[in-house]
């Protein structure tokens, strides 16, 4: 099958730092690949990928300081795809709604894969609007605010199954991993590390829109004696970081669509302490893979069960529901399924102008 993958412009492919959405986009273009797919990925140049590489723009448009209008280079993103559309198979973008309009209006079928919250009332009049353009979920509390939308399946994300792989060190603290913004509620895992009486150690990054938050509100907590803030982390210190772990702390404040943090903890073995919020009961399995929480107090009491937990356990369930080739494959599944809808479409007005 021959198929496009079009990521965002924002951070390389696969990112060099954080980065959730081209992350996943790499994962499954390097599965499809190696499935024996002829991929071809739309992405920054400075992307790395076994796929054929369609560089858009010179390098990722966050690590460019000299970038003042993110949209322009995405408006050339999509024109590109659109020139080129009918070499291929299907279209997978990773771009939410704005392929909409434009993909609607020719041939090729076309997918996209819903990857940030939904429940933003000024989206609901854009899925009223292409109603019939298919979309796939990440999670199935994320469609809930949009039932109206052509939801063809949810694809859980994977990663490489070797990616990360639980380390041989010393569990010694607890940990938060990912972005501080006010829904992730760093402070919320600082608070609980406290009253845990345990270290916590803080792998994140702090984009430009949440830095007056991070220095009202957060920078005053990193000086508190049990806490160390490392800032952003790559993947090749995530195995480590993860596996000395004795629990990743994951209290979010809103309708997280999926999490990734949380199966990269599971691939290192490190169950998962987690609030009950969007994607968290579809992730995690209570007492398998960590522990899912009402509130701060239920997380602390989460904590002092970790040790009934067998992080044995945790990696074999992430083999066994998390890896990139079964996301892969359920996407090809997806692919084949618009295929074949857009080939009926086209019997039908063949054959009502034949009559």
């Amino acid at each position: 099958m021959k198929i496009a993958q079009i990521a965002p412009l924002t951070e390389s492919v696969p990112p060099k730092l954080y980065g959730g959405t081209e992350r996943v986009v790499s994962y499954i273009t390097e599965a499809l690949v190696e499935l024996g797919h002829d991929v071809t990925l739309f992405a920054s140049g400075d992307s790395v990928t076994s796929a054929k590489l369609e560089p858009v723009w010179p390098r990722a448009l966050r690590l460019d300081p000299g970038i003042r209008d993110r949209v322009a280079p995405h408006m050339l993103l999509m024109e590109l795809v659109r020139r080129q559309a009918e070499q291929f198979d299907v279209l997978h973008f990773h771009l939410d709604y704005y392929s909409f309009s434009v993909f609607q209006r020719q041939d090729t079928p076309f997918v996209t894969t819903m990857h940030g919250r939904l429940d933003l009332p000024e989206q609901q009049p854009v899925f009223d609007t292409f109603s019939s353009a298919p979309v796939i979920s990440i999670s199935n509390a994320q469609r809930h605010p949009l039932p109206q939308a052509r939801w063809l399946t949810t694809v859980y994300h994977g990663l490489p199954e070797h990616l990360y792989t639980p380390q041989p060190v010393e569990q010694k603290y607890l940990a938060f991993l990912g972005r501080i913004s006010p829904e992730k509620r760093v402070d919320t895992a600082i608070r609980i590390a406290g009253r845990c009486g345990m270290p916590i150690r803080i792998a994140a990054k702090v984009d430009a829109a949440d830095r007056e938050y991070f220095e009202r509100d957060i920078r005053p907590l990193l000086d508190l004696p049990y806490v160390e803030f490392i800032g952003e982390i790559a993947d090749n210190q995530k195995a480590e970081f993860l596996s000395g772990a004795h629990a990743l702390l994951f209290p979010i404040d809103w309708p997280e669509p999926f999490g990734l943090v949380m199966i990269e903890a599971m691939a290192c073995g490190t169950p998962v302490v987690a609030f009950n919020r969007g994607s968290v009961p579809e992730v995690l399995e209570d007492g398998l893979t960590g522990f899912i929480v009402e509130d701060e107090i239920g997380a602390v009491a989460a904590v002092n069960r970790l040790h009934k937990m067998s992080r044995a356990g945790v990696r074999q369930r992430f083999e066994e529901r998390f890896t990139s080739h079964r996301m892969a494959q359920q996407y090809v599944d997806a692919y084949q399924s618009v295929i074949r809808a857009q080939k009926r479409s086209r019997f039908k007005v063949v054959d009502s102008s034949g009559r």
